[in-house]
């Protein structure tokens, strides 16, 4: 069978698991719709975690960027996973014990404040919106591929998908959903791994075969250097990027994972405090698995691929050039007409283009395996993608239809109108998320990385803040949000988007720091403004330190005391 039949079958077989799934498990009551009425083992928790964290842009973007910058890309690995034993350590527990559906929850609470729960609300949706329209356009990317549709419609499929399930089944329906997408994922991507490892290395395992050498007794990252230095490319496994950037790009991932709205929710779910931290911990190992890969995938693609285009005529280039040619993503221009590929580091000369979200889609098709293989990995992209953008999703809808609705213009809603009302956001969430999946600011993991600092800039210091110091007031944290996220938009939309005039180049880049490590400057202030504020204003009502003091004492401490 073709590529195309196996898609159809495998994607239909997945799909209609998820949506079984969402019927099954939809949401009865608001509580079930939030968190999933806070019955989920930790666990399946740990699974849903992973499969809601590894997004499309871990999924398919993220190999994609390491075969392409190398060494500069061990930052994404570092900081992603990182990200996880700070929300481990210093947020899940007590967030839990807390005891609230969301981030602004949580925030409007401690802070005493409709003022911070809107200030919060509104930075989880600017998160979430920037954060989904990466996620849809993996979609759309995976789609136009796989079932020969445009981009555009491959979105519009993609909205359909998630519209239902999440619409539908709220948290409880995405928890369980996301349950069986991380299991199609994981297989997805490890599957092509293993046989590609096999296939160059001799050794079946990833992480150990491209640390190996070929058939030809050459290691392949030294093979892979070689081919770099022969097309003017920058050394694969040395950096380019200064110090202060790496360090800021890794701090702000880690931050930005420990301050993700959609990432923090799901320790909700879970019926008891350690729960949260257990989940955290299953949630790392099964993340592990695909982080660990990254780097072996990244280099077999990135081998494979030079040594099967570069140089080579083009009425002779393999079937594959030509179905990822069609989408758009692929591009040769014969610049000097004589029907060879130049791929080359000098763009004067290069007349190859390569969008590199599609490294990992590509990578068991230049490799030429079986036709189910390449079919799996598509439908493992479209379980990553589909899975966080469900939990964005909900996210936005529950800030919307609990934060603002609920709590600040509605306090009387019944159950019902806010079930109504949470799922009337979803949906309008959706539309917009289709909006900038069509019309994306750059390629996937790039933008994913902006959400993570903007993440990092807003929400993290005032939940750090908020557990542990109990000085911290309304006012110190409000004002540490606006800074930090105006702070870290106002840099993005200069640096990056292009929205300030002309984009300025690196080299006027603040303290040498890119947009994607910036939030770490922006968290900074944000830490620095809100300690200032919070001791030149007055304390926190004694009602609020006393639940500070609570939420810090584990579990059953009172009672040893006792004894």
């Amino acid at each position: 069978m073709g590529i195309l039949a196996w898609t159809w079958i495998l994607v239909g077989i997945t799909f209609a698991l998820y949506i079984g799934i969402a019927i099954w498990a939809r949401a009865g009551s608001s509580k079930e719709f939030y968190v999933a009425g806070g019955g989920v083992p930790p666990i399946l928790n740990g699974m849903a975690t992973g499969a809601d964290w590894m997004s499309a842009a871990s999924f398919i973007s993220l190999a994609g960027i390491v075969s392409f910058t190398g060494y500069d890309g061990s930052v994404y690995i570092m900081g992603w996973t990182g990200g996880y034993v700070l929300l481990a350590l210093l947020l899940a527990p007590y967030l839990r014990k807390f005891g609230k559906f969301t981030v602004p929850d949580f925030i409007g609470d401690r802070y005493y404040s409709n003022t911070a729960r809107t200030v919060a609300v509104i930075a989880a949706l600017i998160v979430s919106f920037t954060y989904v329209a990466g996620q849809m356009r993996g979609v759309g990317i995976v789609f136009s591929r796989y079932l020969e549709v445009d981009i555009d419609t491959g979105v519009y499929i993609g909205m359909f998908i998630v519209l239902f399930y999440a619409v539908l089944g709220g948290m409880k329906g995405i928890t369980y959903t996301q349950v069986a997408q991380y299991c199609v994922l994981i297989f997805a991507f490890m599957v092509p791994a293993i046989f590609i490892s096999f296939q160059m290395t001799g050794n079946p395992i990833p992480q150990l075969g491209f640390g190996g050498s070929g058939e030809d007794g050459v290691y392949l990252l030294d093979k892979l250097d070689g081919l770099h230095k022969e097309l003017g490319f920058h050394e694969y496994t040395s950096g380019s990027k200064s110090m202060i950037d790496v360090f800021a790009i890794t701090a702000a991932l880690m931050i930005g994972t420990a301050g993700l709205p959609h990432v923090i929710v799901r320790f909700f779910t879970v019926p008891k405090v350690k729960d949260a931290r257990v989940s955290a911990g299953w949630a790392l190992l099964f993340i592990a698995i695909l982080y660990t890969t990254v780097p072996a995938v990244a280099v077999f693609a990135r081998t494979n691929l030079i040594e099967t285009v570069s140089n080579a005529k083009y009425e002779e280039l393999p079937e594959w050039f030509g179905n990822w040619e069609k989408t758009g993503l692929l591009k040769f221009d014969d610049k000097n007409g004589d029907g060879v590929v130049q791929y080359v580091a000098d763009t004067s000369i290069n007349e190859l283009t390569i969008d590199r979200d599609i490294m990992v889609l590509a990578n068991p098709e230049i490799a030429k395996l079986p036709n189910w293989v390449v079919a799996l990995v598509g439908a493992g992209g479209l379980a990553a993608a589909l899975s966080t953008a469900a939990g964005l999703l909900l996210v936005i809808a529950s800030s919307i239809s609990h934060d603002l609705l609920k709590k600040m213009i509605k306090p009387n809603i019944s159950e019902k109108g806010e079930l109504i009302a949470a799922r009337v956001s979803a949906f309008v969430a959706v539309l917009i998320a289709g909006y900038f999946g069509i019309n994306p600011p750059g390629f996937v993991a790039a933008v994913v990385a902006l959400a993570f600092g903007l993440a990092a800039a807003s929400f993290f210091p005032a939940i750090l803040l908020g557990i542990f110091d109990k000085r911290m007031n309304k006012e110190g944290a409000i004002s540490g949000m606006i800074v930090g996220l105006g702070l870290m938009t106002y840099y993005m939309a200069k640096f990056k988007l292009g929205w300030i005039g002309e984009t300025p180049p690196p080299s006027e880049w603040w303290f040498g720091i890119s947009p994607e490590g910036f939030g770490t400057v922006a968290m900074v202030f944000n830490f620095i403004v809100s300690f200032v504020v919070s001791r030149f204003t007055a304390e926190p009502p004694s009602e609020v330190q006393d639940i500070v003091e609570h939420i810090r004492i584990p579990s059953g401490a009172g009672d040893a005391q006792t004894h």
